[in-house]
């Protein structure tokens, strides 16, 4: 039998045929996320074992696109489907994949990232937070920094080291870490934007069950790279609500819990630079014959150009299925340079006043918000310098940086 060729257009005709014949706006959303699950849609680029078609990765972005023109809802945004899941399906045990898998599509758990430490953020595998096994539990003491959404996440994705007698990358093991228990405290930490996105954990005597290791024991580095792969491809994506005609049970529930994971996010365009300003801001205030600032708006703009070329260029990598290459650390560093210029060109157009926040000021206390916030593109996902690092050790072969 000759097998068909599957092809972008077939998917969406298939896929466009279920959502048809299945979407109603009147179940809950958990009725819908499970019926999603069960046709193989939700996550069509996974195994059909669990929950998947077997499909190209590109068929990703195929199946959102159509649940798009049908104004229907998708999988949940945040930690638990964009960096949990993919992990478990690639690296957990088959139990862990039974337990977890499911539940997090549907939105049913909600996750965080426990990785980052006081004294180990760049350098990850410095980490000191311990694991040490006692029967059939593990006790985690430490403490971890920079984690989103810790204050409401069921689980977190945990890297604690379990051997200190061998090489620091070689004694990190990555464990499903239960949130909701006496072991676990979390406080907010305030920004300078008078935001508060980020949390501090403290772990004293937290357990987790013996068999909720991620990968091998002590080799939880090689499973961390997985998560900060996936971290990379969409660290820096806010995601837009795209159903706001839409009506109906499922959408109103969708919509109130994509509000609230994104307002941990509110402040993430302002860190960016918001370019989309620039040009309004500068002709509000009538400096567009300004030469030498029209140039450096020219030269921002043709930087945020570029940048989105390289995006494309990687997601269309990912939709062949090719490993992550140097895409993702070249448009981290895009993303950098993109937000200091951006602050640098608003402040020159504001002033004095880009100081200001409040209404009346500039872009209403937006500049302001700007200027404080676009410090944090350079640190969070990964420094400039460790993106550098990668750079030229991984891609180029230059000589790696003394330990």
């Amino acid at each position: 039998m000759t097998k068909v060729a599957v092809t972008q257009e077939s998917v969406a005709a298939e896929c466009s045929a279920w959502i048809s014949a299945n979407w109603n706006p009147d179940l809950s959303l958990r009725e819908w996320r499970e019926r999603l699950c069960d046709s193989g849609w939700a996550v069509p680029h996974w195994p059909e074992k669990w929950m998947g078609r077997g499909l190209p990765a590109w068929s990703e972005t195929v199946v959102a696109a159509c649940l798009r023109e049908h104004s229907a809802v998708g999988l949940p945004t945040g930690a638990g489907t964009l960096l949990a899941a993919p992990t478990i399906l690639e690296h957990g045990t088959d139990g862990l994949r039974a337990r977890f898998l499911r539940a997090t599509l549907t939105g049913e758990l909600t996750w965080c990232q426990l990785f980052s430490e006081p004294g180990a953020g760049s350098d990850l595998a410095g980490l000191q937070a311990r694991a040490v096994r006692d029967g059939d539990e593990w006790l985690v003491n430490g403490q971890k920094v920079w984690n989103t959404s810790a204050h409401h996440a069921d689980y977190g994705i945990l890297l604690a080291r379990t051997d200190s007698t061998v090489p620091k990358h070689s004694g990190i093991t990555y464990f499903v870490l239960p949130m909701r228990q006496p072991g676990v405290l979390v406080r907010p930490l305030a920004q300078m934007n008078h935001h508060s996105s980020f949390n501090e954990v403290f772990l004293t005597d937290a357990r987790v069950p013996a068999d909720w290791v991620v990968g091998e024991m002590n080799r939880g580095w090689t499973v961390a790279l997985a998560t900060l792969a996936h971290e990379r491809k969409f660290g820096n994506v806010v995601s837009r609500w795209r159903l706001d005609g839409a009506t109906g049970r499922a959408v109103n529930e969708a919509r109130a819990e994509h509000d609230e994971q994104m307002e941990t996010y509110k402040w993430y365009p302002q860190r960016a630079g918001r370019v989309d300003l620039v040009v309004p801001e500068m002709s509000r205030r009538g400096r567009s014959d300004d030469a030498a600032l029209r140039q450096d708006v020219a030269r921002l703009l043709t930087m945020q150009r570029i940048a989105g070329w390289t995006a494309d260029r990687a997601r269309a990598a990912r939709e062949l299925g090719r490993p992550p290459g140097p895409e993702g650390s070249v448009g981290k560093l895009s993303m950098s340079a993109i937000a200091r210029l951006a602050a640098q060109v608003h402040g020159r157009i504001a002033g004095a006043e880009g100081m200001l926040t409040g209404p009346g000021t500039a872009a209403d206390g937006m500049v302001a918000e700007v200027l404080v916030s676009v410090p944090g593109q350079s640190i969070a996902g990964g420094t400039d310098e460790i993106q550098r690092n990668i750079l030229g050790e991984r891609m180029l072969g230059l000589p790696r940086e003394p330990q």
